[in-house]
């Protein structure tokens, strides 16, 4: 196996949707916000590869930053042949409005390190009501 990873060309994560829910009794005071997105990661490459990981990058508006890395992609290590892709949904709880990028990791079919790039998006808080 390689000691880097390759961005592997074909591979791609999509932003299906983001919801946002204002949160109850069950969310931290200091984190009432729930943004709960929608994601697909496409394997347009000409590779079969397996996901084995994900690293999250939160940068709030307050200029504190938040790393998340873990193994597997919600409890899986998704196997996508040529063609194939993986969609799923999670949260990010936040107290303030942020942005928010990252990557999954894996290997490709011959054991070589791959990784793909989440695309930064916005969770953006609702003004209230007036």
């Amino acid at each position: 196996m390689n000691a880097s990873a390759e961005e592997l060309p074909g591979l791609r994560v999509e932003l299906d949707n983001l919801v946002y829910q204002r949160g109850g009794a069950e969310f931290p005071p200091d984190r009432p916000h729930a943004f709960i997105y929608f994601l697909s990661i496409h394997n347009d490459s000409d590779r079969s590869i397996t996901l084995l990981g994900r690293k999250w990058v939160v940068l709030h508006a307050d200029g504190t930053q938040l790393v998340i890395e873990g193994d597997g992609i919600v409890g899986k290590s998704p196997r996508l042949a040529p063609g194939e892709h993986f969609s799923y949904n999670s949260y990010h709880l936040t107290g303030t409005n942020a942005r928010v990028h990252g990557s999954f990791h894996g290997l490709d079919e011959a054991g070589a390190r791959i990784f793909v790039r989440i695309p930064e998006y916005a969770l953006e808080i609702p003004s209230p009501q007036s």
